[in-house]
């Protein structure tokens, strides 16, 4: 088994499994990267996808997520608020898309939303469509069938619920809900006809191995969309005091989910502004071809024109349609 059989081994429509995924994790770094590269080249060309979101509903959430600074369980500096006005998130949208944002999401704490902010939701997805070309996402948590329903008639497309880690590792960091809940909501909205978006945080603790079976657990669902956050430490959480990623691990993960998920789009989000120019190059060069631009949920983002710069100048397309498969 070498870095090489396994990279011809994906090129030749061969998926890898975690013995093969193990022995990448050990493998030399730099020849890892650049079949990674290659991967991603083969499999995505040069498209990248673009998307920004909205935190619509902040803070107050009944969950106990341990790395989120929304939860109603720790004492955070998160500013709380109901569900923003229509007018707000239609603002941001077409702002956003003047900027050459492809998606928009409306993104809102809880664990649902409830029937009568779900009215207000479809409604602002119906008037933000009549004003602007953007492709709307939605992050809202666990909804019902009929909720996801409501919810794609209005004219949303693709469906955001990140597994957030391995599932064998998930009840360490959430006991007020599971992986199979989450999983019961992703498997609705695709049938439903969302496009679906789920990936999860690198950095809480998790061992290589569990990052490696958050990986093969997406291949399995045929996640197309897998955001890849990096933990920032939140004063307040339980894991406020974590000690951060090394940038080799970081870009290692992106290597090892590019080979299990080759077809994929990567997509930077949380905590990249914790990375240098130089890392997120790499990382681009690796496996990131979609990002989160824009301001982010409760961190401070990145800004759009500066961004749109650093991609392009490593070889990517803006320009590309980037939609992919339910």
């Amino acid at each position: 088994m070498t870095i090489e059989s396994l990279k011809q081994q994906v090129l030749d429509g061969h998926l890898v499994n975690e013995p093969e995924a193990l022995f990448l994790a050990a493998a030399d770094k730099e020849a890892l990267y650049e079949a990674a590269h290659q991967i991603t080249r083969h499999f995505m060309g040069n498209k990248f996808d673009t998307c920004s979101i909205i935190n619509a509903k902040s803070g107050n959430c009944s969950e106990d997520c341990k790395w989120c600074a929304q939860s109603g369980h720790y004492k955070t500096q998160v500013t709380l608020y109901p569900l923003l006005p229509a007018e707000e998130c239609i603002r941001h949208a077409v702002y956003n898309r003047r900027q050459g944002i492809k998606r928009f999401a409306l993104v809102t704490s809880g664990k649902r939303v409830s029937d009568k902010e779900m009215e207000k939701i479809t409604d602002t997805i119906r008037r933000i469509k009549r004003q602007s070309d953007i492709k709307c996402c939605a992050s809202m948590g666990l909804l019902t069938r009929e909720q996801l329903q409501k919810l794609y008639d209005s004219g949303v497309e693709n469906y955001h619920c990140n597994i957030e880690t391995a599932p064998s590792y998930f009840h360490r960091l959430c006991t007020t809900h599971t992986t199979d809940q989450k999983m019961e909501t992703i498997r609705t909205a695709r049938e439903i006809g969302f496009r679906i978006c789920s990936g999860g945080i690198i950095g809480m603790g998790e061992t290589i191995e569990q990052r490696i079976e958050m990986a093969l657990f997406l291949q399995k669902e045929g996640i197309l969309s897998i955001p890849l956050n990096m933990l920032q430490p939140i004063p307040g959480t339980p894991l406020g005091e974590t000690s951060g990623l090394s940038e080799e691990e970081f870009l290692t993960t992106i290597a090892l989910f590019r080979f299990i998920n080759p077809n994929a789009y990567l997509r930077f989000s949380g905590g990249r502004a914790l990375l240098s120019e130089a890392t997120q190059r790499k990382a681009l060069r690796i496996g990131i071809n979609s990002a989160i631009i824009g301001d982010l949920l409760t961190t401070i983002g990145s800004k759009v024109e500066e961004d749109k710069v650093l991609f392009t100048s490593e070889g990517y397309s803006l320009t590309d349609n980037t939609d992919w498969a339910q």
